[in-house]
C-alpha cells in the first residue's frame, strides 16, 4: 500500500555532515523536542503552528547527543559532546542544573517511570544512575567494553537494559546494581561511526526487550530469562539503526541504513507500511495520543508521519492507558491521568520496602502455566471482589512466596503499594553538584570549603570567615572526586561516593597544623559508601551505607565501629559530641518523615541523648547541627528552626519560623546560629542554594517563637520573655555542669545575674502592658516570676503610679509572702543533701546558744534596719589560732563570741547574690561583716520589726540561720550547705 510521502524540514544545520539527531514528544503531544550532535542548541517546536519559531535552548558548549523527557513532561535532560548532563524545566526550557559530568561524550539518557532517576552513559563505558532531586550519584554500573549507546528502564523499574557500540546487551538489576544477563555481540558493531547508534527498547507491558539483530532484523528477548523469543525480519537491506514501540505495544517502527522506515504489526510479525527517505532516519517517536510518528534524519531534518498505521487497523494508542497503569507495581488503583509522576523524591522505585530490603524473586518464567495462572486469578478475584484488581504477571517470579495461599498473596500485593520516599542522606552545609561551577562542600560558621571540577580532577579551597584568626590553608588538587566535607578549627575531612571498578569510597582527613610531616591520612571502604562526615575536637566520624559509625582519631587510628538501627540522614560534631539523625521507620502515608536523633559523647563513650526528631508535617530535614554555644538544632524545609533543651525532660523548642519573616518564594539556607541570631543566606528564585560566586551575603535574623496572636498585643515582649527564660535555663545548666566538674563559675555567675535582671525588666514591661490592657490576673502571675526583691518593689511603684490600689495591695501581699518564706526558712532541704554527722549538729546548736546569749546581752544597742536577702554562700579557710566571730551592731560597738571551737574554720562570705563577685575587703572580714547595712525605712508589713537575720557557717557542711526580733532571738536553724548549690 502506497502511503503519502513525509516532508521533512530543517531543524538543525549539520553543515553537510551526518550526525546523530534526536526527537521527542511530550506527554500531551503539544511539543516536539529536537537536537543534533552537530548543533549545541536544543529546539522545542510547536507541532500545530509550523510557522512559529521554536524555543531555542543554548547551554551546552558542544553538540547535543542525547535527550530524555521525564514521564510527566516537567523535566528535560540533555547530554552532550562537552561531557555534561543538564536538566531544564519543561516546556519553558529554564535551565535548572548540571547534574553530572563524564570524562568523554554522552551518548544515551533515560528516565525511570517515576522520573526520580536518570540513567546516563557514553563513551567512557560507565553508566551513572542519578537521583534527580539532588543530583547525587546513586550508583555507577560498570561492565561494558565499548561506548554505551542505548539505555532503557523496564516499565516497572526493576531492570535497566543497556547496549554498546560493539553490540553487547546487559540486563542490570537496579536494587543491587548487579548484572543479570550479558548477551555478547547480538547487535551490529557500529564501529567508529557516531551517526549510527545501537539502541534498544522495552515493550510497553515490560515483557519483551527489542534489540537490533545481526540479520537486518529486530530480535525480541524475554524480560526475565533473556531468552530469544522471535524476530521481525522483512525488507530491510541494511542493519537497523533505530526502533520504537507504539504506545499500546501492538506496532513497531524501525529505521535502517537502507533509508527505509517500516511499520510492523508485532503480533503478526509482518510489516504493514513503509516510507523511503533521502537520508537514513536516526531517531523516531510515536505520538502519545494519536496515530502519528515523528522522525528526524542524520542531516537534522524532521517531520511527522501522519496515519503511520493504516486507518483500517487498530489505532496505535488503543489500550495504551491500561498498560501504563498496570505497570505501577501491578496495581490498578487509578488511571495514569490521576497519577502524575514526579521528578522529585528519593531513589526512584528501587526497593520501596523498609530500608531498601527487597524480597528475593525467581526470574524463570513459566509460560506454559499462563492459562492456569489466569484461571487462578479468576478464582481469587471471586474471593477478593472487594479489593482492587491485581494484574497477573503470568510468572512464577511474581509469586515469590509460593507457600502462602494465593488469596493471602494477593491481599499483600494490594496492601503494599509504593509509598512515600524516605529522605536521602545529606551533608550539612553542602550544595548540589554543578558541573563547570564551583560549589560548596561545606559552609558553616567558621568558614567554607569549595570545589570546582576540571577534566578528571577537582580544585579544593578552604577559606575562613575571619581571616585574621583562621590559619592559611593551601589549596588542594582532588583526584578522588570528593562530594562532602566538614570543617573545624583543627582540620577538615573529605569523602566521596563509591567509584571505580572496585566500587570504593574514600575518607581523607587533613589537619591544618601538625608537628609531624605527612600528617594527613585516608581510608578506603570497599562496597561501603560514606554518606555523611563529622568532626570533633580530637576525633573524625564517618557514617556509611552499611549503617556503621566509624570513629577515628585525628592521627588516623580506628577507635570505634558502632551500628545504627536505621539509614543515616545527616550528622554533625561539636567538641566531644557527635549528633546523628537516622530514619526510625518508613514514612507515614501522609509523607511525614520518621526521624530519630542520637548524641554520642566520644570522649566518655556515652550516649547522653536520644529521641525522635520533630519535623513540620510534610517537610524534610534540611539542616542539622550545633549552635556556637553547643545547643543541638535542626531546620526543616517548612522554615522551622528547633533547639533542643533539657526543660521538661528534654524537649525541642520551635525557636524560629520563616512564615512571618520571608517574602514569597524566598528560601533561607541555614549556615548556623548563636545565642540570639539565626545566620543564613537568603536565596531568591530560581536558586534554592547559594552560589560560590558572587560571594554569599550572610543575613542575621532574630529568633521569633511561633506565638499565637495575643489579646495583649505584646508579641515582641512575650517573645523576649520566653527567649530570656531559655537563655537563663541554659546558663544555669552550664553552671551546674562546671560546678560539678570543679571549675570556676564566676564569669557564668555574673552572666546569669545579668540575665535575671534582663528577665525582670522584660516582666516589668509585660506587667505594664497587662495593666494598660486591663489584664490584672495576668499581671499578678507575672509579678510572681520576678527574681529580685527590688523588681517586686518596682512593680508596686508601677501599679501605684497607674492608680491601681487593689493590684498594688496584691503585689504588696506577694512581697510580704516572699519575705516571710525567706525569713522563716520554709524552703525545706532535700533529705538527700542532709549528710552531716551528729557531732556537727551538736556543735551547731552550741553556737546558736552562745549567739543567743550575746545578742540578748546587747539588746539595748540600736540595730540598723537590715536588708532581707537570700542565704549567703560560704567558703572555708583554715586558721592556726582559735576562731573569733565578730557581730557588728553599730559602727561604735561590737559583740565578740570567742572560743567557740578549737581550730574552727574561719569563714569568708560572698554576697548574697550567687551570681555576683565577692569583694576583696570581705576576704579579711569577720563572720557577721557580710550583713549589709540598709535604710531604716522599709515597706510597712507585719514583719517590719524584724531587724536582721544572720547566716553564719560553723562546721562544714552546716550553715546556721538565726532570727532576731526587737533584740530577741526568735529561733535558729542549722541548714545543710548543699541546699545553696
Amino acid at each position: 500500500m502506497k502511503a503519502r510521502s513525509v516532508k521533512l524540514k530543517e531543524a538543525h544545520k549539520n553543515n553537510g555532515v551526518s550526525s546523530f539527531c534526536s526527537v521527542l514528544w511530550d506527554l500531551q503531544a503539544q511539543h516536539l523536542v529536537t537536537s543534533s550532535a552537530s548543533d549545541l542548541a536544543i529546539s522545542i517546536h510547536d507541532p500545530l503552528l509550523h510557522s512559529k519559531p521554536p524555543n531555542i535552548l543554548r547551554h551546552h558548549k558542544d553538540g547535543v547527543t542525547a535527550l530524555a523527557l521525564s514521564p510527566n513532561s516537567t523535566c528535560l535532560a540533555s547530554g552532550s559532546i562537552d561531557h555534561s548532563v543538564k536538566l531544564y524545566r519543561f516546556p519553558g526550557g529554564e535551565f535548572q542544573t548540571n547534574v553530572t559530568r563524564f570524562t568523554l561524550p554522552i551518548r544515551a539518557l533515560a528516565f525511570n517511570k517515576s522520573g526520580s532517576m536518570l540513567a546516563a552513559a557514553g563513551d567512557d563505558e560507565g553508566i551513572k544512575l542519578i537521583n534527580t532531586i539532588d543530583g547525587s550519584i546513586a550508583r555507577v554500573l560498570k561492565g561494558h567494553k565499548g561506548p554505551v549507546t542505548g539505555l532503557a528502564f523496564d516499565p516497572s523499574s526493576e531492570y535497566l537494559a543497556s547496549i554498546d557500540s560493539i553490540g553487547t546487551v546487559i540486563y542490570w538489576e537496579l536494587c543491587s546494581g548487579k548484572t543479570l544477563h550479558i548477551l555478547e555481540r547480538i547487535a551490529p558493531d557500529t564501529g567508529s561511526d557516531i551517526s549510527v547508534l545501537n539502541v534498544l527498547s522495552w515493550s510497553p507491558d515490560g515483557e519483551t526487550l527489542a534489540v537490533p539483530g545481526l540479520r537486518n532484523d529486530v530480535v525480541m528477548y524475554d524480560r526475565d530469562t533473556a531468552e530469544k523469543l522471535f524476530s521481525l525480519r522483512g525488507d530491510h537491506g541494511q542493519p537497523i539503526c533505530f526502533l520504537s514501540w507504539s504506545p499500546n505495544g501492538k506496532y513497531m517502527a524501525t529505521s535502517s541504513l537502507d533509508r527505509q522506515v517500516l511499520i510492523w504489526d508485532v503480533d503478526q510479525r509482518q510489516d504493514i507500511d513503509r516510507q523511503k527517505f533521502d537520508d537514513w532516519i536516526c531517531c523516531m517517536a510515536w505520538k502519545p495520543n494519536g496515530n502519528a510518528l515523528a522522525l528526524i534524519d542524520v542531516m537534522g531534518k524532521f517531520g511527522v508521519w501522519e496515519s503511520a498505521v493504516p486507518s483500517s487497523m487498530k489505532s496505535p494508542t488503543d489500550g495504551a492507558s491500561s498498560l501504563q497503569s498496570k505497570n505501577s507495581n501491578g496495581l490498578l488503583l487509578f488511571d495514569e491521568d490521576d497519577q502524575e509522576p514526579s521528578i522529585s523524591g528519593s531513589l526512584g522505585d528501587i526497593n520501596e520496602d523498609d530500608f531498601g530490603q527487597a524480597e528475593p524473586t525467581s526470574r524463570k518464567r513459566l509460560r506454559k502455566q499462563s492459562e492456569f495462572d489466569e484461571k487462578l486469578d479468576e478464582d481469587s478475584d471471586d474471593e477478593l471482589n472487594l479489593l482492587p484488581k491485581v494484574e497477573s504477571r503470568k510468572k512464577a517470579s511474581r509469586n515469590h512466596k509460593e507457600s502462602l495461599d494465593d488469596g493471602n498473596m494477593k491481599l499483600r500485593s494490594v496492601m503494599v503499594p509504593g509509598g512515600p520516599k524516605m529522605q536521602e542522606a545529606f551533608q550539612p552545609g553542602s550544595t548540589p553538584v554543578q558541573a563547570g561551577k564551583r560549589r560548596f562542600l561545606c559552609y558553616n560558621m567558621l568558614g567554607s570549603i569549595t570545589t570546582i571540577e576540571y577534566d578528571g580532577y577537582s580544585h579544593i579551597e578552604v577559606d575562613f570567615h575571619d581571616t585574621g584568626s583562621g590559619p592559611r590553608v593551601p589549596s588542594m588538587t582532588d583526584y578522588f572526586g570528593f562530594t562532602m566535607a566538614s570543617l573545624n578549627e583543627n582540620g577538615s575531612v573529605f569523602a566521596n561516593p563509591c567509584k571505580g571498578e572496585k566500587n570504593m569510597s574514600t575518607l581523607m582527613y587533613r589537619p591544618f597544623s601538625s608537628w609531624a610531616n605527612n600528617s594527613e591520612w585516608s581510608m578506603r571502604f570497599e562496597a561501603e559508601e560514606v554518606k555523611v562526615v563529622a568532626l570533633g575536637i580530637d576525633w573524625v566520624a564517618a557514617i556509611t551505607s552499611l549503617n556503621f559509625i566509624r570513629i577515628f582519631s585525628v592521627g588516623g587510628l580506628q577507635k570505634y565501629i558502632l551500628s545504627l538501627d536505621g539509614p543515616v540522614v545527616t550528622a554533625s560534631g561539636f567538641k566531644d559530641e557527635l549528633a546523628i539523625v537516622t530514619h526510625a521507620s518508613h514514612c507515614l502515608p501522609s509523607n511525614d518523615q520518621m526521624l530519630e536523633f542520637r548524641v554520642f559523647n566520644i570522649s566518655n563513650g556515652t550516649q547522653p541523648m536520644r529521641g525522635r526528631l520533630p519535623l513540620t508535617p510534610g517537610s524534610c530535614l534540611t539542616w542539622f547541627g550545633f549552635s556556637d554555644e553547643g545547643q543541638l538544632s535542626s531546620y526543616d524545609s517548612k522554615g522551622m528552626l528547633r533547639v533542643f533543651t533539657n526543660q521538661y525532660g528534654g524537649s525541642w523548642l520551635p525557636l524560629f519560623s520563616t512564615s512571618k519573616e520571608k517574602k514569597s518564594e524566598e528560601n533561607y539556607w541555614v549556615v548556623g546560629l548563636n545565642a540570639s541570631k539565626l545566620v543564613c543566606i537568603v536565596c531568591k528564585p530560581p536558586d534554592s542554594f547559594p552560589l560560590v560566586a558572587p560571594k554569599p551575603v550572610l543575613t542575621l535574623l532574630s529568633f521569633s517563637f511561633p506565638l499565637a496572636s495575643s489579646d495583649l498585643g505584646a508579641d515582641i515582649l512575650e517573645n523576649e520573655f520566653i527567649l530570656n527564660n531559655l537563655h537563663l535555663s541554659q546558663t544555669q545548666k552550664r553552671i551546674e555542669e562546671m560546678a560539678a566538674a570543679g571549675l570556676d563559675t564566676t564569669s557564668l555567675d555574673d552572666e546569669a545575674f545579668n540575665m535575671e535582671a534582663a528577665l525582670d525588666r522584660c516582666i516589668l514591661r509585660l506587667i505594664a502592658a497587662c495593666c494598660n490592657g486591663d489584664k490584672l490576673v495576668r499581671a499578678t502571675e507575672l509579678v510572681r516570676l520576678l527574681s529580685l526583691e527590688k523588681s517586686v518593689k518596682g512593680a508596686i511603684k508601677l501599679v501605684t503610679a497607674l492608680k491601681l490600689p487593689v493590684l498594688a495591695e496584691r503585689f504588696n501581699g506577694i512581697l510580704e509572702e516572699r519575705l516571710l518564706n525567706e525569713t522563716m526558712g520554709t524552703t525545706a532541704c532535700p533529705n538527700s543533701n542532709i549528710d552531716a554527722s551528729l557531732t556537727n549538729e551538736v556543735e551547731a546548736h552550741k553556737f546558736i546558744h552562745v549567739v543567743e546569749n550575746k545578742i540578748a546581752s546587747e539588746s539595748a544597742i540600736p540595730l540598723p534596719s537590715p536588708k532581707f536577702s537570700s542565704p549567703l554562700f560560704s567558703k572555708k579557710e583554715k586558721r592556726e589560732e582559735s576562731a573569733k566571730v565578730v557581730v557588728e551592731k553599730t559602727p561604735n560597738r561590737t559583740v565578740v563570741v570567742e572560743n567557740i571551737k578549737e581550730d574552727a574554720n574561719h569563714v569568708q562570705f560572698r554576697p548574697s547574690n550567687p551570681f555576683a563577685k565577692a569583694s576583696n575587703n570581705q576576704e579579711k572580714s569577720s563572720l557577721f561583716d557580710s550583713i549589709k547595712k540598709m535604710k531604716k525605712t522599709r515597706p510597712r508589713s507585719p514583719f517590719h520589726k524584724i531587724e536582721f537575720i544572720l547566716d553564719a557557717a560553723l562546721i562544714d557542711p552546716y550553715i546556721v540561720r538565726i532570727w532576731v526580733l526587737d533584740g530577741q532571738v526568735l529561733g535558729a536553724q542549722p541548714v545543710n550547705r548543699a541546699m545553696y548549690f
